[in-house]
């Protein structure tokens, strides 16, 4: 084993849906830095661009190739996977971690008791379907490739424990107050399932599946909000998007070469108690 270059991503090619939002672009970064080549997807092709090039000339290279995808549309998603086939003849990794926002946040804030049916199914297709349709059509690439992949799923912290309700009291994202619906917590428990049935359906073509769930990250709440999350962790604060950036290299890497239908949660320890 080539313990220098354990978490090397050198001559990889690698993936990340929403690439230009709040995690994926420090994941981008960081997959960039550590060696990859690096396919920034997002509905935005604009600010994916963007932060390519600034990438880009920050390592004084090309790594970093923009693309614009619609998770939700299934052609846009196979149309995405041959581009980049036809460019770069492999995928290596994929992080699989675009997911979408409610056209009509009124429905999705909703309480439980009167949320509609429609809110529901769309909220369901753009966190849970698009991953379905994503890992499957980067794991027939993978699965024809001899060296296999690594498929690595963003989930939620609501994916695996309920919200603690009493952190929204006087909290507010985006000037308006929230909570976590079920339909959220709903998909990103999905989106696990769908990670450990994937892990063994493609074991033996040397596809390795795990998904990262990360604890709440910091991302335009209000103060109150931001405390009172912060008192539930055990570290004393909410996540930045850096943070996942070292759990992504490792599942990406042969560091985790053994590792598969596998939960890494980042969290600071709120799920510990």
């Amino acid at each position: 084993m080539d313990l220098k270059n354990l978490f090397s991503l050198k001559g990889e090619v690698a993936l990340v849906t929403g690439g230009a939002g709040i995690i994926g672009s420090a994941v981008v970064e960081g997959l960039a830095y550590n060696g990859a080549t690096v396919i920034v997807a997002d509905i935005d092709l604009k600010r994916a661009t963007d932060l390519a090039n600034k990438i880009n000339e920050q390592l004084n290279e090309t790594t970093l190739h923009p693309i614009k995808v619609d998770i939700t549309d299934e052609d846009s998603i196979k149309s995405m996977v041959n581009i980049i086939v036809k460019k770069f003849k492999k995928i290596d990794i994929l992080h699989n971690n675009a997911a979408g926002k409610s056209n009509d946040l009124n429905a999705f804030f909703e309480k439980f008791e009167k949320y509609s049916l429609d809110q529901w199914n769309e909220i369901m297709n753009t966190d849970i379907t698009s991953m379905f349709l994503v890992a499957r059509e980067v794991g027939n690439v993978m699965s024809q490739q001899s060296t296999g992949g690594s498929i690595i799923q963003t989930s939620s912290i609501y994916g695996i424990m309920a919200p603690d309700n009493r952190i929204y009291e006087g909290s507010n994202y985006l000037g308006r107050q929230i909570n976590t619906p079920a339909i959220y917590s709903t998909a990103k428990a999905g989106v696990i399932g769908l990670t450990k049935y994937l892990a063994t359906y493609w074991a033996d073509k040397g596809i390795r599946v795990n998904s990262i769930t990360p604890g709440g990250v910091e991302s335009g709440q209000n103060e109150q909000f931001i405390k009172n999350y912060s008192n539930r962790v055990p570290l004393g604060r909410m996540a930045k998007a850096e943070d996942m950036v070292g759990a992504i290299v490792y599942l990406a890497s042969n560091a985790s070469s053994y590792v598969t239908g596998q939960n890494l949660i980042v969290d600071g320890g709120l799920s510990a108690w």
